[in-house]
């Protein structure tokens, strides 16, 4: 497959249309969205002044947010909405925010819109927009105080994504009083259980023996496990039956010490069967146990021992009976006694707690019934488990230990922390089991430990000294008080360190501590108390800047005084509480212009708040700009946090990615690595740096495809810390997520970036990020000088691969002309025209002048395709005006690995100037500009050894010049004289060998020669070749000639060594810098140049006879470098000038009144057509230098099919109109179409010959599978006739048929159209069978089995057969002699 380059002066590059605006208003900010591939589109830009702060997507709606009067040219406040299915910008009704918005949360359960900022209405800082109402509204909190000018600066939710997290420099307030309700929500509420019952947790009894005698054979009704917790009503699969008539044992087994208050039995109601009575004896004290329970229809309080009554209504879902006092069992006997109907039953069947529990050991902690989390625990350090005797009989329990050396400090020892699931609001009391150091003999090892209780509901935390060197087992109250839970989901934390004042000397120079439960005795649901620490929790609190508000809490709670009701307090409520009392309070907070720019939980629950502070109190005093919030408590991060102000927090798994204006820790831990970007390991407490950061600040972290995205105000990414060269970027970077390393975002802007968020995203559509700043120019693609072509993906926008390195400049080698500076080019529609009303006006007579070349730096200038001829891997040749610091500083010549996208330097000595001219021949490179190479005489052109590495000069003459220097800028070698490379430029001899500005080099013997007589001297710039196998070559610059004249265009004939002067002295205004043949065609030539005086620059044809000038309105900037004939598959209109198939592509800095800038330019004969445009590093217009291909010849009048794909992909286009799209595939189409290798012969006696090779026409590219689509619009080839084409390049000057793109077309064989090979599309084909099996290996071919039937679409190929599969409707082509 043929592949397509672009390569000049250029970082940035994009197809032209009404987008691709070179320049954009940096003084407002623009929102560009962000293909997976990186590439760019801009979607619109606020009023001059405006600023986009934030985004988010909802139901395939961008909202994007921040303080502008209009965005995209739409009046809008502050916000606007972009649906990317239909490019509508839309403003968000009235009534929106009137200041400016900092946030945007989209949230997608609730399908609302929640934006915080500085505004006050319709509601103070924080506002909600319904998009199903399009109306706005206040918060269910009804915002918040603006104290202190506080501002939201981030809205996003909890990892659970069950609340949402607040941030900025605002001030919180909660009322006093009771915190939450009794009961958790989960648990369904019954007339048979109390306030109190029902907030004691379910003790799971999911892992433990249950054995029910006798049960019933009904198998919807015999499981028992299916009462422990059942999921639904009762009924089949929810409930369990006796035998009938038999009274039921129910046998519970635990085989481990169960702290119990009571039982939960639910009744079934099926079929006229119930429980009446049943009697209840623990295990392993085989006590028959005596319960209190209310009685529902009075309430009051009733107790039974044998025989208990179980209600039969069933309005009372279930009943909660309490044991007297809480009790230590493994195990319980239920006995259903009595029943109604033909036997007993049960729907609930639940042991109840305490109130709550926590075990060291995971595996004791499974969910319980109605609990949204399982209680669970967490620990540092080293733990070893360690059973332990119960004091009850035949009991074990399961402990962890841990043993660490005497003198180890409280903050590197061991920790420990239980979080118990709390079901509702009381007063409790928490316990801490400690087993006897005489059953582990472990009594001189033990030593004491500091535990601190977390009760929630903003009390501050409870610290407990306890010693651990019991000889018996020992329950230790560690807490007597309130536990507000902040959410359903709430576990109260207790966690366990070594003592600060360690008990005890150890053991052999060790301490050791140990965990086993923490149990949860409620005492009373009335939170109304005051806990045992004196801290009561009916005064107010005030926090800073940190909000959470539970997405679940949806009605209005009235808020007009800016206190928020106590009953919306969470837990991690608390982090703002403490942070107000760590930044010293209001008087502090008014001088510290402190903020919480972000906020995020990790998924073991701790929140990270990041911003600009530094804390100077509490348990985090210290922390610098980020602190952590777990356990109901502030924790100072590694190294005190960062020394810069923080913008951005992303976490990935258990990476914290950091960004902002920071360049180490707060400590200097890093000495400097931390330059604008950090990762923090949220489980080894360690800040780590990203290659060595960046080179500015950062405003914004994304996450895509294993990519962290980093945008901020920064022109490099550094590879370590001190790197000066690094990776050019614009303004926004990848780091690899799981392998690290940087590499460029794909994208091109000239800017600064504050915004990137993911956008819409459906199984339709891509994934795409926006990202939003002030931007003074984007273009879709950032491109290091060179981007390689290839077909779009699903007809989308051809795949543009770039250069994944950065160019950097070196000293010029000349002086270049004056680079434009970034003007703006006006809009205008897509596809301009220019017409040429004078197309046949003659010019004046002009003396021709020596041409001035740019070295602009860095730039690509000359391009060639290798392909190894022992490895057959296909790389790219790139020279120009370039270095490469961070591959050993090569300049001026690299390649370009296609397969791995690696661009390294040839090997050996390196290019000292300017590459301008470079062509392969087999494994030999030839390389022409202004250069020498270290450690040799060679001065303009050399010769390298692709396959040795190495230079390959020995024997070669050196160009030479007796005034200014040696430049080769073109070189050519003929099917005619294969042997012979010709090397044009500026020289005056080769060796001591007279040779002006062109020459003849012998590629085996290196011996110089000239051509005829040569010319006189002057400057060549442009070598093409055409006529029959290429034995004219067409000379153009500023040639002086041996008789005293001048021109600027001339054709050398190889068969004869003749000269000819084309046209009269004076027919061109000046100086030619690029010409082109038109298939070869001698009398049809185009040439392109600048007038002597500079101010003009001109398009002229040469028809044979004479010049034409065509007219056309570059102005005098415009410089062009290379003419290229391609071809396009939608025709135009024909005219004199160009044939319907083909456009003439203009490539270099081109500029013009009516379309402004652009790189290339596609001219059909009538009208020139911007196809792309570029940018330099600057944001300038950049140059595209020219188009090269990987195919060694192409002719026009050979015509070939795209791969199905790219066919396509045209018919896409052509319902589009996208002309430029068209342009480039017409230019694959030519590449696409390679004559297929030769078959196997087969062995079969008849029709083998006809085998030889597989075909090139249309039988070998049309894939079956797709050929409906492709037919069922009208070919783009359905206008050409091959006879007529025929006979047109019949009547061509010598029968030309090459061009530019090649010295050989001997590669490609006739081919039918899509329209002569099919006919109609709805066709019926006539019966045919298969005779042989074939094995389809190439593109388009069926594969065959003998005996199948078939339809034979296409018989015109003596060779190759059109046929189709009637079975499965599959087409493709078969060898013919295989069918019958």
């Amino acid at each position: 497959m043929g592949k397509v380059g672009f390569f000049g002066d250029f970082a940035g590059l994009d197809w032209f249309n009404e987008t691709s605006s070179l320049s954009l208003d940096p003084t407002s900010s623009s929102l560009l969205s962000r293909s997976p591939d990186g590439s760019l589109s801009r979607v619109g830009s606020t009023n001059p002044g405006g600023t986009i702060n934030y985004g988010c997507a909802l139901k395939n709606v961008f909202y994007v947010a921040g303080q502008f009067s209009s965005f995209g040219g739409t009046p809008a406040q502050n916000i606007a909405s972009y649906t990317p299915s239909s490019g509508k910008i839309s403003a968000l009704g009235s009534g929106g925010p009137n200041d400016v918005i900092r946030s945007v949360y989209c949230d997608t359960t609730n399908n609302l819109v929640w934006v915080g900022g500085g505004f006050s209405s319709p509601s103070s800082l924080v506002a909600v927009w319904n998009p199903s109402s399009s109306s706005w509204s206040a918060p269910p909190f009804g915002g918040l105080p603006t104290t202190n000018n506080g501002q939201v600066l981030s809205i996003s939710s909890n990892s659970s994504q069950s609340s949402l997290f607040f941030a900025g420099s605002f001030v919180t307030s909660f009322q006093g009083g009771p915190v939450n309700g009794t009961n958790n929500p989960n648990v369904p509420f019954s007339p048979g259980a109390s306030p109190f019952s029902s907030s004691l947790v379910p003790i799971p009894l999911d892992e433990v023996e249950v054995d029910p005698v006798p049960s019933s054979s009904d198998a919807d009704f015999s499981d028992i496990r299916n009462i422990l917790c059942p999921t639904g009503n009762d009924g089949p699969g929810q409930s369990w039956f006796a035998m009938n008539g038999a009274t039921a044992v129910i046998t519970v087994r635990t085989f481990s010490s169960l702290s119990a208050a009571g039982l939960r039995l639910g009744n079934t109601f099926l079929d006229g069967r119930g429980t009446t009575a049943f009697t209840l004896t623990t295990i392993p004290d085989n006590t028959v146990q005596t319960f209190t329970y209310i009685d529902p229809s009075t309430g009051n309080n009733l107790t039974c021992t044998e025989n208990c009554p179980l209600l039969t209504n069933p309005s009372i879902l279930y009943q909660d009976f309490l044991f007297q006092q809480s009790v230590a069992i493994t195990g319980f006997q239920l006995k259903l006694s009595q029943w109604l109907g033909v036997g007993p039953g049960l729907h609930i069947l639940q042991l109840l707690s305490s109130g709550a529990f926590a075990s060291a050991v995971d595996n004791q902690n499974s969910k319980s019934c109605y609990a949204p989390v399982p209680s669970n625990s967490t620990f540092t350090g080293t733990w070893t488990p360690l059973q332990a005797n119960t004091n009850i009989a035949a009991t074990l329990q399961t402990v962890l230990v841990s043993d660490f050396p005497v003198g180890t400090s409280p903050a590197d020892g061991p920790t420990f922390t239980w979080m118990p699931y709390v079901s509702a609001s009381g007063q409790y009391e928490i316990d801490l089991l400690v087993p006897g150091c005489d059953e582990f003999q472990d009594c001189a090892l033990r030593t004491s430990v500091d535990v601190t209780v977390f009760p929630g509901g903003g009390q501050d935390p409870w610290v407990t000294t306890v010693s651990q060197s019991n000889e018996q087992d020992s329950v230790t109250n560690i807490y007597t008080g309130a536990v507000v839970p902040s959410s359903p989901s709430f576990v109260v934390t207790v966690t366990m360190a070594l003592s600060k004042n360690p008990q005890g000397s150890g053991s052999n120079g060790q301490y050791r501590i140990v965990a086993d439960r923490v149990q949860l005795t409620l005492k009373s649901p009335d939170i109304n108390g005051t806990s045992t620490n004196g801290s009561g929790i009916a005064g107010s609190k005030t926090g800073f800047g940190f909000l959470e508000w539970p997405l679940s809490v949806t009605s209005p709670t009235n808020n007009t005084s800016g206190i928020l009701p106590n009953t919306t307090q969470t837990l991690l409520d608390i982090a703002g509480f403490d942070l107000f009392n760590a930044l010293g309070g209001y008087t502090n907070l008014l001088s510290s212009r402190a903020v919480v720019s972000s906020a995020i939980q990790h998924s073991s629950g701790t929140l990270f708040l990041a911003g600009q502070f530094t804390l100077t109190s509490g348990t985090a005093s210290g922390a610098s700009n980020i602190v952590a919030f777990a356990g109901g408590a502030l924790h100072v991060l590694s190294n005190n946090g960062l020394n810069g102000n923080i913008t951005a927090l992303l976490l990935v798994g258990n990476r914290l990615y950091v960004g902002g204006y920071f360049t180490d820790t707060a400590t200097g831990s890093t000495n400097g690595a931390l330059s604008g970007v950090a990762v923090y390991d949220v489980l080894k407490d360690q800040w780590s740096a990203l290659g060595g950061g960046v080179d500015g600040t950062v405003s914004g972290l994304g996450y895509t495809g294993g990519q962290v995205e980093v945008v901020g105000n920064f022109t490099r990414v550094r590879n370590a810390k001190g790197d000066t060269e690094g990776l050019q970027v614009p303004s926004i970077a990848s780091w690899a997520d799981q392998s690290g390393g940087w590499t460029s975002s794909g994208g091109y802007l000239v800017g600064s970036l504050d915004v990137i968020v993911n956008g819409t995203n459906n199984k339709n559509t891509e994934d795409v990020q926006y990202i939003a700043g002030h931007i003074a120019s984007a273009l879709r693609y950032g491109a290091n000088g060179f981007v390689l072509l290839a077909t779009g993906q699903n007809g989308g926008f051809p795949g543009v691969t770039t250069l994944n390195t950065t160019l950097d400049p070196v000293g010029s080698t000349s002086s270049p002309p004056s680079r434009r500076s970034g003007t703006s080019a006006q809009k205008r529609s897509f596809m301009p025209s220019v017409a040429l009303k004078h197309l046949f006006k003659r010019q004046s007579s002009t003396p021709t002048q020596t041409l001035t070349q740019s070295a602009n730096s860095p730039a690509i200038y000359a391009g060639a395709f290798w392909t190894n001829s022992s490895s057959k891997q296909q790389m790219v040749i790139l020279g120009g005006n370039f270095s490469l610091p961070a591959l050993g500083g090569a300049s001026g010549l690299a390649a370009y690995n296609i397969d791995t996208g690696v661009l390294s330097p040839l090997p050996g000595s390196n290019i000292v100037g300017v590459v301008r001219a470079l062509l392969v021949n087999g494994d030999t490179l030839y390389v022409g500009g202004e250069f020498t190479i270290q450690g040799s005489s060679l001065n303009g052109f050399a010769i390298y050894n692709l396959a040795g590495g190495q230079w390959s000069n020995d024997g070669l003459q050196p160009l030479v010049t007796s005034t200014g220097t040696v430049s080769v800028q073109s070189l050519r070698l003929s099917q005619s004289r294969s042997d012979t490379l010709i090397v044009a430029g500026s020289f005056e001899n080769a060796g001591s060998f007279p040779c002006r500005a062109i020459c003849a080099l012998n590629i085996n013997s290196l011996q110089w020669n000239t051509l005829g007589n040569g010319l006189g001297g002057g400057q060549v710039t442009t070598l093409v070749l055409s006529g029959d196998n290429q034995n004219s070559l067409i000379v153009s610059g500023a040639l002086s000639f041996p008789d005293g004249s001048s021109g600027n265009v001339a054709i050398f004939s190889l068969g004869n060594n003749t000269w000819e002067k084309l046209g009269k002295d004076g027919d061109l205004p000046g100086p030619v810098t690029a010409a082109e043949v038109n298939d070869g065609n001698s009398s049809s030539i185009f040439v392109t140049g600048k007038s002597t005086d500079g101010t003009q620059s001109y398009l002229s044809f040469w028809n044979g006879l004479n010049w034409t000038q065509l007219q056309s309105d570059f102005n005098s900037e415009t410089n062009i470098s290379q003419l290229a004939m391609v071809p396009v598959v939608d025709a135009h209109k024909s005219n004199g000038l160009i044939q319907s198939d083909r456009m003439l592509l203009l490539s270099g800095a081109l500029s013009s009144s009516s379309f402004g800038d652009a790189s290339s330019v596609l001219f059909d004969g009538q009208s020139f057509i911007p196809y792309i445009v570029s940018a330099s590093t600057s944001g300038s217009p950049g140059a595209v230098s020219g188009l090269i291909h990987s195919f060694t010849s192409f002719s026009f009048a050979r015509r070939h099919f795209l791969a199905v794909g790219v066919v396509i992909l045209i018919s896409i286009a052509i319902a589009a109109g996208v002309v430029f799209l068209l342009v480039l595939l017409g230019i694959l189409w030519a590449l696409f179409a390679r004559k297929e290798e030769q078959i196997k012969t087969v062995d079969q006696d008849e029709d083998d010959d006809s085998l030889h090779q597989r075909p090139s026409s249309l039988l070998a590219h049309v894939n079956a599978a797709t050929r409906t689509t492709i037919l069922g619009a009208t070919s783009p080839f359905s206008q050409y006739n091959p006879e007529k084409e025929e006979e047109s390049a019949g009547q061509r000057s010598g029968g030309d048929h090459n061009d530019v793109f090649g010295p050989d077309a001997s590669n490609y064989v006739r081919a039918e159209t899509p329209s002569d090979a099919l006919g109609a599309s709805g066709e019926v084909g006539r019966p045919a069978h298969a005779r042989y099996s074939f094995e389809a290996s190439g593109e388009g071919e069926l594969a065959l089995t003998a005996g199948m039937e078939l339809e034979i679409l296409d018989d015109s190929d003596q060779a190759w057969w059109l046929v189709r599969d009637p079975r499965t409707n599959q087409e493709g082509v078969v060898p013919a002699a295989y069918l019958y």
